[in-house]
């Protein structure tokens, strides 16, 4: 990761026209070459930027190539994109700083109650769609992406499983395309399907329950054991 703070202005051209006035600013520029341009002040997004798949072309200016009224530029930084005609071209009157540190491989982030701790447990804990029920297994293949869970209730019918942390009209529809293509296969059908979430919007569930899926309700704390600190009278 590069970082430079400077005084920059900055021009986009392609298939849009921006440009930033000189002010002081950071830019970041990852290892893939994507270059962000930041402000002080507004939203965490950058002000403008390029990104991966680019070329960088860091140029040191010319003096002859300059009006000699106007000051001559620190630095230059072309973006140009490797896949359209877009260029982001970087300015740089004065540089403040400009270091560049390796960061090593990321894990990425790590959220706690997302759709993997929830569909872990509910595995281990397959009984909650039903008495009786059996885990088949976690990430049930198909040839349109793994079901997130596959079990067989105490009928000894497939039940199908989509998870999500706020359930929403697109995990229904997703637990739908599961469903139909499940059903293709006689050696599964018939499969039902349970549309399970931390918290289920009143569209989806209309939704899911128009199509003939079960609602079910997470409960990620009780789930994995952490008792309720509030007061209780009994």
């Amino acid at each position: 990761m590069r970082v430079i703070v400077a005084d920059c202005s900055a021009e986009y051209t392609g298939r849009l026209q921006a440009s930033l006035p000189l002010a002081r600013r950071v830019i970041l520029i990852k290892a893939d070459n994507s270059l962000l341009i930041f402000s002080e002040l507004g939203s965490y997004k950058p002000l403008n930027w390029m990104v991966a798949p680019c070329t960088i072309h860091d140029i040191t200016p010319d003096p002859s190539d300059h009006d000699p009224s106007t000051p001559v530029p620190e630095k230059i930084i072309k973006v140009t994109a490797d896949k359209t005609s877009d260029i982001l071209e970087v300015t740089f009157q004065h540089i403040y700083a400009d270091n560049t540190y390796d960061l090593g491989e990321d894990p990425g982030l790590i959220k706690d109650g997302v759709e993997d701790h929830l569909q872990r447990y509910l595995a281990e804990q397959i009984e909650r769609i039903g008495e009786g029920a059996r885990l088949v297994r976690r990430e049930f293949p198909t040839a349109i992406g793994p079901v997130d869970i596959m079990a067989v209730d105490a009928e000894g019918t497939h039940v199908a499983i989509e998870i999500k942390r706020h359930g929403g009209i697109d995990g229904v529809e997703q637990l739908t395309r599961y469903c139909e293509l499940l059903n293709r296969d006689p050696l599964l059908a018939p499969v039902r399907g349970i549309f399970a979430a931390q918290t289920i919007s009143p569209q989806a569930r209309v939704l899911a329950e128009d199509r003939g899926f079960e609602c079910l309700l997470l409960d990620y704390d009780e789930m994995r054991g952490v008792e309720d600190d509030s007061l209780k009278l009994f």
